[in-house]
């Protein structure tokens, strides 16, 4: 996803030794800018876990322990609503000199915390189970490095800000750190109850606790000194932070099924993008994952923003004011950027300030202008709101002007990228890792590149448009739109299609030379419409085969290719939101039960991780009662895996919303396999609420609808009923 995606050939992240981070699971929590990643005893270990504020870690330590051992774990979660994380676990064996001597499994210990309004709350309740009173040696030892998300990550830096000495109060200990940017940042940590010895990176208590007695202590970490922390704000900060999250998930239509697992990956996936979306001034956008990527990424956001379109478009129309808002105006090779080009990715921590990384804000993303372009098409027919393109037309109509006059580097006709400084990303594709583009015999393709699929956005991109300028009555400009749609589509069908492979190559590197790979690229050629019938079904019977589909997904590269490695970040992989939008694109082209088998996939994947699906996973070949194989380090969780349910829905329904015409379309509905009754609750439609609803009866899909007359449009089964 930038600079740091990992290669196939090194290990994901690497931490200040070199080494790569042991995996474990990780459990996060958001809130505005600030999130926290932890392991399972709740316990920030200072290796790529930590509380961050605005891309800086600002508690790279925070560890419980029970005299001089952590406890025994038993269980940990995070809730359905990502509101709350709780870990139980149980004390090992607890002697104390002169005192009684504490069984193991006899003491309770939960760790309950929340993000809120920049916060965090931790309540720490411990119960003794036994018969006897137990003395308790309870130890938090904690620190915070001020580290750039960049250093967590693995860049090293020549020097640092100064690290001021702790401040230690009676309840509290406050760091801080001067920056290099003159930004001083803080860390506070207050404790409810006054340790009865506390130190710069320790708090110690010894609490008697009778036969079934109860004793909590909370706990607040803030970016600056607050209240005494209590029960009683621990609940109305947590009443708060629920009522704000509950709002987050409810917007938009309503999806049920007959399904009690699928819904509930319906429900975890509608929060976590709830999670992971952040109100700016310009409106809610996602950020696109936890950790290494919680921020606004322009390619992310955008088609997070498209994948749950259908059912809410709110989001994407925050999305789209927000990246017009801070479009490029000024040609830059550091920061990729030219007057027109939509951003990539914005951070906000000390070295993007400093300009030691150019991510502060950064354009180089091949893909994400015409994206932006495509989505705003896609938002008008969704909605008919004229009003919001009119106020983006000065920033389409200077995206379209990039993609003219600065997408094209050579002359040659197709949209492509070479990275304007070192310090920017080798490939400006949706797959950034370095190693991600070659040629057949594995040699690494050279600049400038033209990717297949950014064609695809770039034909989206100009018929979006002439959509629009339909719309707004210019009929000329709508018609020279269209002619430039066409070009594209004639060019990509001329440059990139194998007729011995019956597939498209991945690109045209910078000397002409096709580099003949089969990869998942062309699935986003079909979600743009711009393949040919034809060729459509070659494409499809490819994705569809072993080569790519794992049982799990569709893998990125097809296995016998050069660089084919199920491990890595790009080439073997799965990523659900490629696989959903390649899905989508299979069932433009009328692909009926590879879209449902597609969707059974990724169901049972997110069955077999708890109904998350992560950034991505392993390639491996599903085995016979074998779960899928996880990339350890993947971002979890991650809106645009999130996303990928409500796309493919879209895929296996047949449903087009056009808000414009206040009509539904409904072609040749599916449901997905297993699923009996699905239900879709106030979907807006022109300023109309209405459900719809599909019933399986045999070998047919009925479909229901409390529409007006004339909205609904079914296709390919049973007529509607009312």
């Amino acid at each position: 996803m930038d600079d740091l995606a990992p290669s196939a050939d090194a290990p994901a992240i690497l931490g200040d030794t070199g080494e790569p981070r042991v995996p474990h699971r990780l459990y996060a929590l958001k809130d505005k800018e600030v999130f926290l990643v932890a392991d399972a005893f709740g316990d920030v270990l200072g290796q790529g876990d930590g509380l961050f504020h605005d891309d800086t870690r600002i508690l790279s330590r925070f560890e419980l322990l029970l005299g001089s051992h952590a406890p025994s774990l038993l269980s940990a979660s995070i809730g359905r609503d990502n509101v709350f994380f709780t870990s139980h676990s149980a004390n090992q064996r607890l002697p104390f000199p002169g005192g009684p001597v504490a069984p193991p499994g006899v003491l309770h210990i939960e760790r309950k915390r929340f993000i809120w309004d920049r916060r965090l709350y931790e309540r720490i309740c411990l119960v003794n189970y036994s018969r006897d009173e137990v003395i308790i040696p309870l130890t938090l030892e904690f620190d915070a490095d001020f580290r750039d998300m960049f250093e967590v990550r693995g860049m090293t830096r020549p020097r640092r800000g100064f690290r001021h000495a702790a401040e230690i109060g009676g309840r509290s200990v406050t760091y801080r750190y001067d920056g290099l940017d003159g930004v001083r940042r803080a860390s506070v940590i207050t404790f409810s109850d006054p340790p009865g010895r506390l130190s710069a990176h320790r708090a110690e208590y010894l609490y008697p606790l009778g036969p079934e007695g109860r004793l909590e202590l909370y706990l607040e970490i803030g970016l600056e000194p607050g209240p005494t922390p209590s029960r009683e704000r621990f609940r109305a900060q947590a009443a708060r932070a629920r009522f704000s999250m509950r709002a987050r998930r409810r917007k938009g239509a309503r999806l049920r099924t007959s399904g009690r697992l699928f819904s509930e990956w319906i429900e975890q996936s509608r929060a976590d993008i709830a999670l992971l979306t952040t109100e700016l001034d310009t409106g809610p956008y996602p950020y696109a994952g936890i950790p290494w990527f919680s921020t606004a990424f322009g390619r992310d956001g955008i088609l997070t923003a498209w994948q749950v379109l259908w059912c809410d478009p709110s989001l994407a129309k925050g999305v789209l004011t927000y990246l017009a808002k801070h479009q490029a105006t000024e040609l830059s090779a550091f920061r990729d950027s030219a007057p027109g080009k939509i951003q990539h990715e914005t951070r906000r921590g000390e070295m993007a300030a400093l300009g030691e990384v150019p991510f502060g804000r950064y354009y180089g993303g091949v893909d994400t202008t015409p994206l932006f372009v495509a989505l705003a098409g896609a938002y008008a027919e969704r909605t008919g709101d004229l009003d919001l393109i009119a106020r983006l037309w000065p920033a389409l109509e200077a995206a379209v002007g990039w993609i003219e006059h600065y997408g094209d580097t050579d002359g040659d006709g197709l949209i492509d990228y070479a990275r304007g400084a070192a310090s920017g990303l080798a490939n400006q594709g949706w797959k950034d890792s370095q190693d991600s583009v070659f040629h057949a015999d594995g040699r690494y393709a050279t600049g400038p590149i033209a990717l297949v699929e950014v064609q695809g956005y770039a034909f989206a991109a100009w018929q979006a448009m002439a959509g629009l300028a339909r719309r707004r009555g210019d009929e000329a400009a709508a018609t020279a739109y269209a002619a430039k749609a066409e070009h594209i589509r004639v060019t990509v069908e001329e440059r990139f299609w194998m007729e011995d492979e019956g597939f498209y190559a991945i690109a045209v590197d910078g000397a002409g030379e096709l580099c003949r790979v089969l990869s998942s690229n062309p699935g986003h050629l079909l979600f743009t419409r711009l393949v040919a019938p034809g060729r459509a079904r070659k494409v499809t019977e490819r994705l569809l085969s072993q080569r790519f589909s794992s049982g799990w997904g569709l893998r990125t590269l097809a296995t016998d290719e050069a660089r084919y490695n199920p491990m890595s970040y790009h080439n073997g992989s799965v990523w659900p939101h490629d696989t959903a939008l390649s899905v989508l694109g299979l069932s433009h082209y009328g692909e009926r039960d590879g879209v449902v088998a597609m969707m059974a996939a990724l169901f049972e994947t997110a069955n077999a991780m708890e109904m998350r699906l992560p950034e991505l996973f392993c390639g491996f070949p599903r085995g016979r009662g074998e779960p899928p194989v996880a990339y350890p380090v993947a971002c979890l969780p991650q809106a645009w895996a999130a996303g990928s349910v409500f796309m493919m829905l879209e895929a296996c329904l047949g449903l087009t919303v056009d808000g414009a015409a206040g009509a539904v379309t409904v072609v040749d509905p599916r449901l997905p396999i297993g699923i009996d009754r699905l239900w879709i609750d106030s979907l807006e439609v022109g300023g109309v609420k209405i459900d719809i609803g599909f019933e399986r009866h045999g070998e047919t899909i009925r479909t229901l609808s409390t529409a007006p007359p004339g909205m609904l449009r079914v296709e390919g089964c049973n007529d509607p009923e009312p």
